[in-house]
């Protein structure tokens, strides 16, 4: 199956996946760091424009830990090249027969758009003493208390909207690195079918072709079975256990047949 017709189906998938709790294993740190950040954004985006001081709260320490990644190791040079390598995988379907051309024409045109932005972006540089003054003490536990920062006390005491507005200023800074993670693995969650795997004793394993660019593997399984998946491996094997919960104690492997939709994820 083609990676075009494989995003037809992403509709289906979606539907799939409100049944579905989705597990993740990267196969490498450059896709480990990418699931990170869209973590830390979709955390950052949820509590944004929430109303209470314990929103803005949440969102600035989101934002400085989003900021923490991205000065870290060279994330844009990172994303660039991995948005450069999945248009190349794109481009060079346009000769294939049956690829419908203006989902392709659009898919290229959507790497076209981040990758302007992406390059076009300075380096981000949070100007503001308070994210400053915050970001000294957000390590110290219990560090940012209202007598620690008088200046973060008298701004949470502002009014929300403005708070909110302020938020969405700083948050906007990042919104290049936002959107090329979010399409880098999205297309590459898309590039793969989900297969329904049946196993006896609740142990699976796989070996991977290491001349393929597998990147990612993902584990469907039904929202309400009283077990999970641990995953592990790399990019030549991978394993996963199947465990029951306990909240108190150590998991325990299940040995019981166990059914699973899994997506081994490569583009």
């Amino acid at each position: 199956m083609h990676i075009l017709e494989n995003i037809d189906i992403n509709y289906r998938e979606n539907c799939l996946n409100l049944m579905q709790t989705i597990y993740e294993l990267p196969l490498n740190e450059r896709i480990r760091t990418l699931l990170r950040l869209e973590f830390l954004f979709k955390q950052a985006n949820y509590t944004l424009r929430g109303m209470t001081v314990w929103d803005s709260r949440f969102t600035i320490s989101t934002l400085l830990e989003i900021n923490n990644v991205i000065s870290r190791i060279d994330i844009q040079s990172e994303l660039v090249k991995e948005l450069v390598r999945q248009k190349k995988v794109f481009t060079s379907l346009a000769s294939l027969p049956n690829i419908d051309q203006q989902i392709l024409n659009e898919t290229i045109a959507s790497f076209d758009n981040v990758l302007l932005a992406l390059n076009s972006h300075s380096k981000v540089e949070f100007n503001s003493e308070l994210l400053k003054a915050i970001q000294q003490r957000d390590s110290i536990p219990g560090g940012s208390c209202d007598f620690d920062i008088p200046i973060y006390h008298y701004w949470l005491n502002s009014q929300p909207q403005e708070r909110i507005i302020q938020l969405e200023t700083w948050l906007n800074l990042l919104t290049p690195f936002d959107k090329a993670t979010t399409l880098i693995l999205n297309t590459l969650r898309d590039s793969a079918t989900p297969e329904p795997i049946s196993v006896d004793n609740g142990f699976y394993q796989r070996s991977l072709n290491s001349k393929s660019p597998y990147q990612l593997i993902r584990v469907g399984l039904d929202t309400n079975v009283d077990y999970y998946p641990e995953l592990s491996g790399g990019k030549h094997r991978f394993s996963i256990r199947f465990l029951q919960p306990d909240i108190e104690q150590k998991a325990v492997a299940i040995k019981s047949p166990v059914t699973f939709n899994l997506s081994c994820c490569l583009l």
